[in-house]
């Protein structure tokens, strides 16, 4: 049921907003022009249902809610504040600015507190990755972003702007009165009886301060290296290459690809009693049982390239960083690589090839990357088909032409579209999954690391030694119904000839 849509609509405008917080019910719809229904967040006393009932001239059904939820969704429904109301946020010493003592009331008021806390629920059982909070010209923008998609959610008027906005910022340890400068930070909380670590950043703008949160879901268990998407080949050869004794691995791709989930699957297939594994993580997203895991922490000095020093001193077998984000992780990263560790890592690049132009450009001698680096996966996610309402196509000559040969002339495509029914909430897609590119440099390759080659010849011998681009890989699942043509071409750029 779509609670905020009933706050605001015309069953619920017959009554008062302080009649509807106060007995804590949301009029839902009438069923059949005989019958009310009616959300309560708690038993409603016999001569309130006795005044529904004569309002509406008909018997009323209760239908029971949390509490929180329908205060939320009242909360969403309030009218926005006065025309009169400054549209764009104050700066802190601005005479007009509003008090920190103000703002910490605004922000622990209970109906703030109800529609973030219902926020937030709300984005853990859909699943969604992140929460914007967006300052607009009418107040805030709520969306979420669902299988990489951001989705609008809901608007509040300006009325509620400063407090949902503070409350934020006090669960995540930030100063709610600066508000010209960017800010992050981290909280940790219970939703729904599970533990989720959040990490805020804000950021100022003409309209006031925007907000989004990430959710890190600690009750969610880490992926099998079965379950990602690799095709039966790519996954025995990736099972080969962790279980290497040493050498570098990387997985790239950029922010939300599914980079950390590839690695903790990785560290899943090798961990064991005869292996010990530590890993550096900002923040540390799965609970891995066997193996010690050491959360990034600046404020006390502990980063990825101290952390990795200290590691190195514990006899570790496999080591996994995070995220390489500057030479001094890189270097130490290398160098544990030589030195009889295997060490998988992150990168943010757009192929799997430019990894190895990456680690040059971050300062590493070409003949050490050279040395080191076993193999570099880039990935990417795609949507999935929803099966109930996915409708079979034939692609157009122009679509057809961006695809690869191999792909083209098959005579068994299936390609689909998405359609959009109740099943998945009218977007087509249910899920995502991965596409990869595997890049495992030869002698020759190697070579020509060694001797500084550019990024364009490196990708020429690649694509000569076999490797299967993201693309291709992304046209495959296309052709075989997974996905659609309009997600491989969103998801994926056009491999270079």
């Amino acid at each position: 049921m779509d609670l905020r849509a009933a706050a605001a609509g015309a069953l619920a405008a017959r009554l008062s907003p302080r009649y509807l917080e106060e007995h804590c019910l949301i009029p839902l719809g009438l069923e059949d022009d005989s019958t009310l229904t009616a959300a309560a967040g708690m038993p409603l006393d016999p001569t309130v249902l006795d005044e529904l009932s004569r309002i509406f001239e008909r018997p009323v059904r209760v239908v029971p809610v949390e509490a929180a939820e329908i205060r939320a969704a009242l909360l969403a429904a309030r009218p926005a504040a006065p025309a009169d109301t400054e549209t764009i946020a104050p700066a802190p010493d601005d005479a007009a600015a509003v008090a920190v003592g103000d703002l910490r009331a605004l922000a622990n008021e209970a109906p703030v507190i109800q529609f973030v806390n219902v926020m937030l629920l709300d984005a853990l059982k859909a699943g969604a990755s992140d929460v914007h909070v967006e300052s607009t010209t009418e107040g805030l923008r709520v969306r979420m972003r669902l299988d990489g998609v951001l989705r609008d959610i809901s608007t509040l008027g300006k009325a509620h702007q400063s407090g949902i906005l503070s409350r934020i910022k006090l669960l995540a340890g930030l100063d709610i009165a600066e508000r010209r400068v960017p800010q992050d930070g981290r909280a940790r909380l219970a939703l729904a009886d599970r533990e989720v670590d959040l990490r805020v950043s804000t950021l100022p703008s003409i309209y006031g301060e925007s907000a989004v949160v990430r959710l890190l879901d600690h009750s969610t268990t880490a992926r099998g290296l079965a379950e990602l998407g690799l095709s039966a080949e790519l996954e025995a050869r990736f099972d080969r290459l962790i279980h290497r004794p040493t050498g570098l691995i990387l997985v790239t791709g950029p922010t939300g690809s599914g980079k950390t989930t590839t690695l903790y699957a990785a560290l899943g297939r090798v961990n064991g009693a005869a292996v010990k594994i530590l890993t550096v993580e900002d923040p540390v997203e799965y609970r891995l049982a066997g193996i010690t895991q050491i959360p990034v922490n600046r404020r006390a000095g502990l980063g990825f390239g101290s952390a990795l020093r200290s590691m190195l001193r514990h006899d570790p077998d496999i080591i996994m960083v995070g995220e390489m984000r500057d030479r001094e992780t890189a270097e130490i990263a290398v160098q544990a690589a030589l030195t009889g560790h295997l060490v998988l890592s992150t990168l943010h690049t757009n192929d799997a090839v430019g990894g190895i132009t990456r680690l040059v450009d971050m300062g590493i001698e070409p003949y050490l990357v050279s040395a080191t680096v076993e193999a570099i996966l880039a990935q990417r996610l795609v949507r999935v088909l929803c099966d109930a309402c996915a409708e079979p196509i034939e692609p157009t000559s122009a679509e057809l032409a961006t695809a690869p040969a191999s792909v083209a002339k098959r005579i068994d495509r299936r390609f689909r579209r998405p359609r959009g029914c109740e099943a998945c909430s009218g977007t087509g897609y249910r899920g995502r999954r991965g596409i990869y590119e595997l890049f495992v440099p030869t002698e020759r390759i190697r070579a020509r690391v060694a001797q500084g080659a550019t990024l364009d010849e490196l990708r020429a011998l690649a694509r000569d030694d076999g490797l299967i681009t993201l693309r291709e890989a992304a046209w495959e699942a296309a052709r075989t119904g997974l996905t659609s043509i309009a997600e491989v071409l969103r998801v994926t750029a056009a491999d270079e000839q």
